[in-house]
């Protein structure tokens, strides 16, 4: 314990041992679909001869793990900050679904896309690049991301728990908990949440996920519901059929053919240059926002801004993810992110690297149990995400309703992010429309020129992803 205090500053953070275990294993559960889930989405584009899809995507979840173990690891050990990281949901399908199979470019040049992106990071983040643009950001954006992230983290997962249904008419509309089973075991288990919350019950986002998860499968073995209803496709039937242990040991730990893919996009990258420079550059300005938001709005919770919203030393956490993407396409998987659902563990009162450190262990040991994470029900993960984005909300208390330039900047910022499905739009709301309501009330004076510039930026990024999705660039 002396030497955990002493690294991790558990005494200076007000935090202990029970609590940061606690965070760490509320964040691993909240974030630990994308074991799952990448493989799933990059299996759809990354094709290896000799190989079934199944097999692909075994050495994918393998490549998810590692990359994720790395990056937790420098945040852990040199940032101390209690946020995981993975390959980030939104890049891996813009890496497979338009990249690869929209532009064609070969799978192996977009790991190499990501692997130069990684690397540009990496340099950007030594010399304090990546601090100062961030700090660039206009101060009503910096202090409604939290709230922004929030009100995304509820919309995905009402959606998730089949509370918020699509509507061909009004777009969105009410589920019926009366006939969907997930919509009413989501609830139950949101209700069971947010009491234990409410009561100050220390884990009560674990027990939540877990009861939830239990409560799915319980009826699923009990002929209640029909298999793949309350539990994950295909799970109940291969756990009632090959049981768990065959499941584990059957698990593809061999990853090589995706190393030797990396290292053959590499030796492609001269076939057509310009397609590459652009794929680089929209992986690069997506992840570079999307990390900056998520950063901003988690250490907001936890109470790490400075009075200006500023992160301090955030040059650390930002290495994490910066290693993480460099190392992840190195062995065959998508650029490495900051998770939004680390405001899970931190709402439950992690504070320190070690919060980090055990989400990476649980990375690591999740090696063994595959089969095991991929049997939990993602609508029990999600449900976390409604709790977690109600307590964010409480960041629209920080912005000055009464200033037409913050209620702005600030209002399409916590709006934009749920609506597109994207941290870097909403990002890119607010810091568009800043300068521009300034100039239009006569303080262009209050906007610097690294602002305007940052606003271009963000135009011009739009005009060039624009194209790309338009399907006018093929490789």
């Amino acid at each position: 314990m002396g030497i955990l205090d002493r690294h991790f500053g558990f005494d200076e953070h007000d935090t202990d041992l029970e609590t940061e275990i606690i965070a760490g294993l509320t964040t691993f559960l909240a974030m630990s679909y994308i074991i799952v889930v990448n493989p799933l989405i990059l299996g759809e584009a990354i094709t290896i001869d000799g190989y079934s899809q199944g097999e692909v995507q075994q050495m994918i979840a393998v490549a998810t793990i590692l990359a994720s173990v790395v990056a937790i690891g420098v945040m852990a050990f040199w940032a101390n900050r209690p946020f995981g990281l993975a390959p980030g949901m939104g890049l891996n399908a813009f890496f497979a679904f338009t990249v690869v199979l929209g532009l064609g470019v070969p799978w192996e040049v977009a790991l190499a896309a990501v692997f130069v992106e990684g690397v540009i990071f990496i340099l950007l983040t030594a010399v304090g690049a990546r601090r100062y643009v961030i700090e660039l950001f206009p101060e009503p954006v910096k202090f409604a991301v939290g709230a922004g992230i929030g009100l995304f983290l509820l919309f995905l997962g009402l959606q998730e728990m089949e509370i918020v249904v699509a509507d061909p008419a009004t777009l969105v509309a009410m589920g019926n908990v009366a006939t969907s089973p997930v919509a009413a075991l989501s609830l139950a288990g949101l209700a069971l949440m947010l009491m234990l919350h409410a009561r100050g019950v220390r884990g009560s986002i674990v027990i939540g996920i877990l009861a939830t998860a239990a409560a799915g499968w319980l009826l699923t073995l009990f002929g209640v519901t029909s298999p793949g209803t309350l539990t994950p496709p295909g799970s109940y039937e291969q756990v009632t059929q090959d049981g768990l242990a065959n499941m584990i040991a059957n698990v593809q730990y061999d990853f090589t053919p995706l190393v030797a893919g990396f290292v053959d996009g590499l030796g492609m990258i001269t076939e057509d240059p310009l397609v590459f420079v652009i794929v680089v550059f929209t992986f690069f300005f997506v992840d570079f926002f999307d990390t900056a938001g998520t950063l901003i709005g988690v250490s907001q919770v936890g109470g790490f801004l400075d009075e200006e919203g500023d992160l301090p030393e955030i040059e650390k956490p930002l290495m994490a993810d910066a290693v993480g993407t460099t190392v992840g396409a190195m062995i065959g998987t998508s650029t490495v992110t900051t998770y939004i659902e680390s405001s899970t563990g931190v709402e439950e009162g992690g504070r320190t690297g070690f919060t980090a450190l055990v989400v990476g262990i649980l990375f690591l040991l999740s090696l063994l149990i595959v089969p095991v994470i991929s049997a939990i029900p993602q609508y029990a993960t999600y449900v976390a995400l409604v709790v977690v984005g109600i307590i964010m909300l409480r960041g629209v208390a920080d912005i000055d309703w009464q200033n037409p330039a913050w209620a702005i900047a600030g209002g399409l910022t916590i709006t934009v992010m749920p609506l597109t499905a994207s941290i870097s739009n909403g990002l890119a709301a607010g810091i568009v429309s800043y300068p521009l309501v300034k100039a239009a009330t006569g303080e262009p004076r209050d906007v610097s020129l690294g602002q305007w510039a940052l606003a271009l930026a963000f135009v011009i990024y739009f005009a060039i992803y624009f194209t790309v999705e338009a399907g006018n660039v093929t490789f």
